[in-house]
């Protein structure tokens, strides 16, 4: 987690924190401690990882790439499963505040990696919006998977709602598939458009299909 813990306080430096190391490591191994929770399958340290490694990969189209680093760790660091609507996302963005202004991260900045971590809710990201359209893509990212690694996911997902019968997590999770599917576009950037809009958009059918199938 070393590594993790040097990726998180290079984006607070480069945001412009001012606190100290130790500081700074506190606030992400306190991040780190909610992304490895018992009850997550799928949105883990690995899933953090992989937004991170897609944030940077294509640092370039952003803006800011270090707001959307912090963004992206704050993003799900608070998951309940047995939250409605966007309570996650809303105490995402309230903790996110918390810890970066603890940091020193200017007031500013904070703000905006607030903004960025509740567009994670439904993924609707304004034209323009280079910040808003590289963390919700990167998000997004699995949805494009290899159909195996996409399975892999979404069987993580069910695991996380063991606790909801199969006929209410059925519908549930279809109406979070079709509300993917009408977005005009699940990905923003042209190189993770042009690699991964086809196979998610299939990868999400195939998924709604087969919910429909058994329901």
């Amino acid at each position: 987690m070393t590594e993790l813990i040097e990726r998180w306080r290079a984006a607070a430096r480069a945001a412009g924190a001012t606190g100290d190391d130790r500081t700074l490591t506190r606030a992400g191994e306190e991040l780190l401690t909610r992304w490895r929770e018992p009850h997550r399958h799928y949105h883990t340290v690995r899933h953090l990882t992989a937004v991170l490694d897609v944030v940077d990969g294509h640092a370039a189209w952003a803006g800011r790439p270090d707001l959307v680093r912090l963004a992206a760790w704050c993003h799900d660091a608070v998951y309940d499963p047995h939250a409605a609507g966007d309570v996650n996302e809303r105490n995402s963005a309230e903790l996110a505040g918390t810890l970066l202004a603890r940091t020193g991260v200017p007031a500013a900045e904070v703000a905006e990696v607030r903004r960025l971590v509740l567009l994670t809710a439904g993924h609707a990201v304004a034209v323009g919006d280079r910040d808003g359209a590289l963390l919700c893509d990167a998000d997004l990212a699995i949805l494009a998977a290899p159909p195996a690694a996409y399975d892999g996911y979404a069987s993580a997902i069910r695991r996380e709602y063991a606790h909801v019968p199969e006929p209410e997590f059925r519908a549930g999770r279809a109406r979070v598939l079709e509300s993917l599917l009408a977005l005009p576009a699940l990905f923003r950037l042209p190189p993770l458009a042009a690699a991964g809009e086809a196979p998610a958009r299939a990868n999400l059918t195939r998924e709604l299909v087969a919910l429909r199938q058994t329901g």
